[in-house]
């Protein structure tokens, strides 16, 4: 019995502890900065600058609006596959920057360290990592705020340290349309 009321104390005591260095409320829901990249939170139908659907895209806040979790699936493309992959989002308090981890369905991932939000827009950049054998380089993926219904997502790649840029990507989010029952 002594041995079990030596443990029910130290239980409390470490519940006690534990409970005091968590913040009572997540700095996200009342931190304004973890709401820079709210815009883009729904369910999106996805176009290419030709106008032709590319896929589908469904982005969430979840884990208590720390994260922007994005979930995204190309059309089926003509050998049958169909591309898929998911990023998480979120603020990085201690480095005062965004930061996105996109993982996908063919092995690719991709680490942007470095984000801001400037001008209605959403900034983020890679670390410079190896290309190819010979080759550095750096993606920068930006997200325009558009409009209640729209945001553009623009992918980019400097093969020369940022003096210049090719685009790798040009897409458009379109808001889906919520079905209303008749």
């Amino acid at each position: 019995m002594k041995y079990f009321f030596i443990l029910f104390i130290s239980i409390l005591s470490f519940q006690n502890l534990f409970a005091q260095s968590l913040p009572r409320k997540s700095p996200c829901l009342t931190d304004q900065v973890y709401r820079q990249l709210d815009f883009w939170i729904g369910e999106w139908d996805v176009y290419n600058l030709k106008g032709k659907k590319s896929g589908d895209s469904k982005i969430s806040l979840i884990l208590d609006s720390c994260v922007i979790l994005e979930e995204w699936t190309s059309l089926t493309l003509p050998n049958g596959f169909v591309y898929k992959g998911k990023s998480t989002n979120t603020y990085d308090a201690a480095t005062k920057q965004w930061q996105q981890n996109w993982t996908d369905n063919v092995g690719g991932n991709t680490h942007y360290l470095k984000g801001k939000f400037e001008d209605k827009k959403m900034v983020f950049e890679t670390a410079p990592y190896q290309y190819a054998k010979d080759t550095m380089a750096i993606m920068r993926l930006t997200f325009f705020n558009l409009g209640p219904g729209k945001v553009r997502q623009f992918a980019q790649m400097s093969k020369d340290n940022g003096k210049t840029w090719a685009t790798q990507y040009d897409l458009e989010y379109r808001r889906k349309k919520k079905e209303t029952p008749d």
